[in-house]
């Protein structure tokens, strides 16, 4: 009789615990949720105003429909700087910093004329919340899908709506270029957003790309996104990407480098992991008889170091 009392309360304290941290994590979730993708965040909006000489930045409105999040843009502007000149946007990495990545294309923007955008996609949680940056925002960090217009490459076009908006300037196109996660964000803008209207993307020393694999979950594969084999892949070809690669990048201890099952099958390190999505595009592009203008270069010396790999992107700029 006592025993089963005894199994009683264990039982009734197990149904307890569990109610009490089931509820726990909900509201957890919520608080999470709520914080992350409802309440506003983001730097204070800055006066519309035309782009200074030299260092100069502002903030503005990342969606077109919604004032739900701000983002702020360091901008260089070379004295003799006119319209049609070059535009370039500058991808920071996964530190967020993106007046360090401004300052590193301070002289190349001087001598060679380029209009240097560089946006600050700040997050406190950016170690865990790699969605929000270099994975595109497609998805939010608990895995539901975001509409297009609040995508992390829609954000980039936005940007330079508002640059030639406000500053008259009538580019129809811009180049892109980002090293390490911001790499990871440049290729996977040419492969999930083909339509932008991006000249050249350089894409230098990611950690880990989206393979074209209709059949890997996002972000290793495109399962589950908008891309298909037939359509925005085949246009994805069509544009000019270049890979990027640091010779001596083969040391998996520089920087972040994930290290899941699925990451390390695309390669040990990131020279290698480079040089393999390379060459599986080339194959499927081939094998489709789809054009394929995406280049691969490696650079001798250079690690994962991205204002040496800046100097180094020029030349597929200039040329």
């Amino acid at each position: 009789m006592q025993s089963g009392i005894k199994m009683k309360k264990t039982f009734s304290t197990i149904k307890k615990v569990f109610f009490y941290a089931f509820t726990f994590f909900v509201l957890l979730t919520i608080a999470g949720y709520t914080y992350l993708y409802v309440l506003p965040k983001g730097p204070e909006i800055t006066a519309v105003k035309t782009l200074n000489i030299g260092t100069d930045s502002f903030v503005m409105h990342a969606y077109n429909n919604s004032e739900r999040k701000s983002i702020k843009v360091w901008t260089y502007k070379p004295e003799h700087w006119k319209d049609q000149n070059k535009i370039v946007f500058v991808m920071h990495g996964g530190g967020r910093n993106a007046a360090d990545y401004l300052d590193a294309w301070i002289e190349l923007a001087d001598t060679h004329n380029l209009l240097i955008v560089a946006p600050e996609f700040e997050n406190n949680f950016s170690n865990i919340t790699t969605n929000d940056y270099q994975e595109g925002n497609l998805f939010t960090f608990f895995g539901t899908n975001n509409p297009k217009h609040e995508w992390a490459f829609s954000v980039v076009e936005n940007i330079f709506d508002h640059i030639k908006s406000v500053n008259e300037i009538t580019n129809s196109h811009y180049y892109i270029f980002g090293h390490s996660a911001g790499a990871q964000f440049v290729h996977r803008m040419i492969m999930l957003m083909p339509e932008s209207r991006i000249t050249t993307a350089i894409a230098a020393n990611a950690g880990l790309y989206t393979l074209p694999d209709e059949n890997l979950k996002y972000p290793y594969g495109l399962k589950n996104t908008e891309v298909s084999q037939k359509h925005k892949l085949q246009n994805a070809y069509d544009k000019k990407l270049i890979i990027l690669l640091g010779a001596l990048d083969n040391d998996p201890a520089l920087g972040t480098f994930r290290t899941t099952e699925l990451a390390m099958q695309q390669g040990a390190h990131r020279l290698e992991r480079g040089t393999n999505y390379y060459q599986r595009n080339k194959t499927l592009a081939g094998q489709n008889e789809w054009p394929f203008k995406w280049e691969i270069d490696t650079i001798n010396n250079i690690g994962h170091d991205y204002r040496k790999m800046s100097e180094n992107a020029i030349q597929w700029i200039i040329n």
